[in-house]
């Protein structure tokens, strides 16, 4: 190679632009048959960087967030559960409201998909940019109480808080001990205002005291939830038990 090359290589890999460096001599070699302009070639070297590095970035962010699995709202099934607000659930997709720190609530049956919607929309917020965490509100209850064993709780908190959107699953299967009920209403009332939540919960609110044992932390959680909200009601059959039944017909058949 001559120096020119040697040195433009160099430089590429000394400003992190690993695109580029891969890029540029079959780029430049299509543009010259083309007869682009330097700028041209130029515009579409710098072009592949951004969207490489946005891909990246993306990756980076689907992988914080700890997604159990990967779900879109594609691969839901909306005519199954005719009500849910397909409609607002697109347009919650869109992801406006984690901009305007409001909060969405995902209240249903088991089985009809809220853990879907929660990592579809968690997904959609990964890919516009936003810090997602997703855990459920048991794992969530467990790790603030080790971190406070451990004496990094402040810290714990502090990472929570940074999260532009806490995803927190299956409110209401686990009943929570006094400590971890309190501990979970500080994380809400930290994020009130600042930052958006989304929570999934098989209960009715009116239900909800149950779960988290006082009347008195219920009801200034729920103000806290409710106050800039999103409402999703899945109520219909579980989508397991469906698919359950079907194959236990066709097997009979």
């Amino acid at each position: 190679m001559d120096t020119p090359q040697v040195l433009l290589e160099h430089y590429l890999k000394q400003l992190r632009l690993p695109t580029m460096l891969r890029e540029y001599p079959k780029l430049a070699e299509q543009c010259a048959k083309e007869s682009a302009t330097f700028e041209q070639f130029l515009l579409r070297l710098v072009e592949q960087e951004m969207l490489d590095r946005e891909r990246r970035a993306t990756e980076r962010r689907i992988k914080a967030a700890r997604f159990p699995v990967s779900k879109s709202l594609e691969t839901y099934d909306f005519l199954a559960l005719p009500s849910l607000n397909k409609k607002l659930v697109v347009e919650l997709a869109r992801c406006e409201w984690i901009g305007r720190r409001e909060n969405v609530l995902a209240l249903g049956n088991s089985g009809t998909g809220k853990t879907h919607i929660g990592l579809a929309l968690g997904l959609a917020a990964c890919q516009q940019g936003f810090r997602v965490r997703f855990t459920t509100a048991a794992a969530l209850v467990h790790e603030l109480i080790e971190a406070r064993d451990e004496k990094r709780l402040l810290r714990y908190q502090k990472h929570l808080s940074k999260q532009e959107l806490l995803i927190v699953d299956e409110l209401g299967f686990v009943p929570l001990s006094k400590t971890g009920a309190e501990m979970l209403f500080e994380v809400f009332s930290q994020r009130y205002e600042r930052t958006s939540t989304l929570v999934t919960s098989n209960l009715p609110f009116a239900e909800w005291t149950e779960v988290l044992g006082s009347e008195r932390l219920t009801g200034a959680l729920l103000d806290r939830l409710t106050h800039h909200v999103h409402i999703l009601e899945l109520n219909g059959d579980s989508f397991r038990l469906k698919t359950s039944k079907k194959k236990k017909d066709s097997g009979s058949s």
